[in-house]
């Protein structure tokens, strides 16, 4: 089932007579529940399609339709409800609040989201239930990762955008991560962008979109994607 569709999505930001086209005539389709990557250099446009397909900016041009609603012109309340109800974010840098226990930060999002999941489940799913009262400082890199992926996945969004989540470990935590992803693409339906401009997690998803200089160069499914510890790091 189509979750996501893009129809001639241009973001253009202007200064004085100067014109950026960030992105320019934008156009695909999204299926439910597949591991989707969004590959492309610095400054090709990858983040600006992942804020769009966020909420958290708007196109200048086009159609962006989710589960099966227009999100392209819906207010600033209607885009923060959006985010609350469909989207979950993971960025590279983990953004937990540091004065907030492991088991605080993740159920922070149950006062946000509608239909939020239990917080211990979650942190359970990512392997970390027994650091429930550590706070971020007491954990590794990838422990701080993981438990932002709980938080996210915590409040059972439909589609899970994680831009460049992998960039600030190393190789071994790294393919622990995606692990995760993979698994929760396959194994519970969830719809999952990464944006990245690492050639080897493209190997294993389902879907690779490549952009360059605002536009989409080719967008490739792949039959038979690799497993995380199949790749060469």
């Amino acid at each position: 089932m189509k979750i996501v569709k893009f129809e001639n999505v241009s973001r253009i930001y202007t200064s004085g007579d100067h014109e950026l086209r960030a992105l320019d005539r934008v156009s695909f389709t999204l299926d439910e529940g597949k591991f989707v990557v969004i590959l492309g250099p610095s400054g090709a446009g990858k983040s600006t399609l992942l804020n769009m397909l966020g909420g958290l900016d708007s196109p200048s041009e086009g159609k962006i339709t989710v589960n099966g609603k227009d999100i392209s012109k819906l207010s600033d309340n209607e885009l923060a409800d959006y985010r609350a109800a469909t989207v979950g974010f993971v960025f590279q840098f983990y953004n937990l609040i540091p004065t907030l226990t492991v088991f605080e930060n993740v159920k922070l999002v149950s006062e946000i989201s509608p239909n939020a999941l239990d917080a211990k489940d979650m942190i359970d799913k990512v392997g970390l239930l027994d650091h429930l009262n550590n706070f971020p400082s007491e954990l590794s890199g990838g422990e701080q990762q993981r438990i932002s992926i709980a938080r996210a996945l915590c409040k059972n969004p439909k589609i899970l955008l994680c831009d460049e989540p992998t960039g600030a470990l190393d190789s071994e935590t790294g393919v622990m991560v995606l692990k995760l992803l993979l698994e929760m693409a396959r194994n519970y339906g969830k719809t999952i962008v990464v944006v990245t401009h690492n050639q080897n997690i493209a190997k294993m998803a389902d879907v690779v979109i490549r952009v360059k200089n605002g536009t989409i160069r080719s967008v490739e499914e792949q039959e038979k994607p690799l497993r995380a510890e199949e790749v060469e790091w």
